[in-house]
């Protein structure tokens, strides 16, 4: 039976006894009305959502019509990524989430629409959107989050790989990790924009929920945990306390973790609730993240800049002439202040052009082409030895 992380436990009622509050009053009404209906109630509610649901498929026939219009007249002969606009989608998005008012939660109703959208977009043909895999990782699930199931998703050993297929047009799009609330930025992904022509397209944040699994009954069976450096860092408590003298080995992947805890007598993984049904293991404990609001940042990488959507993020890389004279950042960030734009994250790496040598990876709030951000890209450009923007992008919806 799966553990979950120590910590203080909420009361549950005991089964069979009466619960409160208005999820069980409905849940009671619903009992009550199957019992007590008069004869033809239940039938007449069921008919009733036939009717609706009949509504609803003629409504989704309908939006796919006008979405294949939209297609025709931009390029009888174009490709789905031609059509896709990330700047439309999360400006549907927005207006679904503010109609909203219940009873279906904003999760759910953002992601019905994500699916109508990517169902839609993909009768030109399936956008392809590479990642880093293998299957089962939590990149693949930033993928269907923003994307939609109607992809054709392309699982990647690295990071670096992902880059090269978009840049090659084998990809339309790519999904990697960025960084973590609690571990950081995942360097490997700011580095490759050194070198990059790719542009950021979007940004996905998800919650990020981790499970230790295996093939063994218990965790006394373990001797050797395998993850990728970052979920064992997010798992660092959590593994001292509770299997302090096993071995953790650090992989390319949690789900090559997962794969390895399926071959490998002894090893278990820390992966998602997903990867232990891809590859058939237990799960022997579950959030065993250290902090409950573990979250992780993805980016969408393409190969060109979009619209503004109006409620957008600017990536920017940056440096100055002499990184090392005082006052250098400050000549860089001053027209930010100046024109009351709001920086929302730095990161210095070092330039790989002479030691000690640094460049930026600025996130700013705005578009590039609102009138506040303009003026003071252009005024920190005049600035700077190396002034580069790396994507204009929505920020994620949820």
């Amino acid at each position: 039976m799966a553990k979950r992380k120590t910590g203080p436990r909420k009361r549950v009622p005991a089964k069979g006894l009466a619960r409160k509050g208005p999820a069980a009053g409905a849940a009671a009404v619903g009992v009550a009305a199957d019992r007590v209906a008069p004869a033809g109630g239940l039938g007449n509610i069921r008919n009733r959502i036939d009717a609706v649901d009949a509504r609803i498929h003629a409504l989704l026939n309908e939006r796919a019509r006008f979405a294949q219009l939209v297609g025709i007249s931009k390029s009888a002969s174009g490709k789905a990524v031609d059509f896709y606009r990330p700047e439309r989608e999360a400006e549907v998005l927005r207006l679904a989430l503010k109609r909203n008012q219940g009873p279906l939660r904003d999760e759910e109703i953002a992601r019905l629409f994500r699916e109508i959208m990517s169902a839609c977009l993909a009768q030109q043909e399936p956008l392809k959107v590479a990642f880093l895999g293998p299957e089962g990782t939590f990149t693949q699930a930033a993928v269907l989050k923003h994307f939609g199931s109607s992809v054709r998703a392309l699982p990647l050993p690295a990071i670096d790989e992902v880059f090269h297929e978009v840049e090659g047009g084998v990809a339309d799009f790519g999904v990697v990790p960025i960084e973590n609330s609690s571990e950081g930025t995942v360097n490997h992904t700011l580095d490759m924009f050194l070198s990059s022509a790719l542009k950021i397209c979007g940004e996905v944040e998800l919650r990020i929920h981790h499970c230790l699994m295996g093939k063994m009954s218990g965790t006394e069976a373990v001797q050797r945990v395998c993850a990728h450096p970052q979920a064992l860092a997010q798992c660092r408590g959590w593994l001292d306390e509770q299997l302090p003298d096993v071995e953790r080995v650090a992989v390319s992947s949690n789900a090559e973790g997962a794969r390895r805890a399926r071959d490998e007598r002894g090893t278990a993984a820390i992966a998602s609730r997903a990867a232990s049904e891809i590859y058939g293991l237990k799960l022997l404990a579950i959030e065993i993240e250290d902090r409950s609001d573990n979250t992780t940042r993805f980016l969408v990488v393409g190969r060109k800049l979009f619209s503004a959507s109006g409620a957008d993020r600017t990536t920017l890389l940056v440096s100055g002439a002499d990184t090392d004279d005082a006052g250098a950042l400050f000549r860089l960030l001053e027209p930010l202040a100046q024109h009351r734009v709001n920086m929302t994250r730095i990161e210095s790496r070092p330039s790989r052009k002479r030691k000690w040598d640094y460049v930026f990876f600025i996130d700013i709030e705005g578009h590039v082409s609102d009138p506040p951000v303009a003026k003071a890209l252009a005024a920190l450009e005049q600035r700077a030895s190396l002034f580069k923007v790396l994507g204009s992008y929505p920020r994620a919806v949820l």
